[in-house]
């Protein structure tokens, strides 16, 4: 390995054991610069055979968070804010079509969360789209945004500046590798 190769990959690795899911935001928007690089990360995100199945619709007024928030919520069974404040959310959905269209939108996921990490931003995997989006006020979302109801919710990635610091990861379990 390269001298150069070797640091970016510290530094990539670095990144990645450092990730953490942020549950506490302040409440000013990320930048658009910002927000950029973190969208083409996740456009970047593998594919079954490159079909690119899945979609990100980016949210960052407060109203239609909220209205997603209360959605969510529900699908929960609490009244709390399961977004935790974020200021933006990027809603991720892939094309039901394909074969591997969770495989899909679950790489966009991770690309969004630790290219946000890299770069200085909180972000966390919120669940419970896929059940959002089969309702009847998500497939009316969909027709909002101009996709069909062949997309299903993978998941939301809630940004935004962390309002106080991640906790310390938790020590890798024994026997998370197993050579032959």
């Amino acid at each position: 390995m390269n001298k150069k190769g070797g640091i970016y990959m510290r530094e990539t690795l670095e990144n990645l054991k450092t990730r953490r899911s942020c549950r506490s935001y302040k409440p000013e928007q990320i930048k658009e610069g910002e927000l950029q690089q973190i969208l083409e990360a996740g456009t970047y995100a593998p594919t079954g055979m490159g079909m690119q199945s899945p979609v990100m619709v980016v949210l960052q007024d407060p109203e239609e968070i909220r209205e997603l928030s209360k959605m969510n919520a529900e699908i929960m069974g609490v009244s709390s804010d399961p977004f935790y404040g974020a200021p933006t959310v990027i809603v991720v959905l892939a094309d039901k079509n394909r074969g591997t269209y969770v495989e899909d939108g679950s790489l966009v996921m991770g690309n969004l969360m630790n290219a946000a990490h890299a770069m200085g931003l909180g972000s966390c995997w919120i669940h419970r789209a896929k059940e959002e989006f089969e309702s009847p006020k998500g497939k009316e979302l969909l027709k909002k945004w101009g996709l069909g109801e062949n997309y299903a919710g993978i998941g939301h990635c809630i940004l935004g500046y962390e309002a106080e610091p991640p906790k310390e990861a938790k020590p890798r379990k024994e026997g998370y590798i197993i050579r032959r």
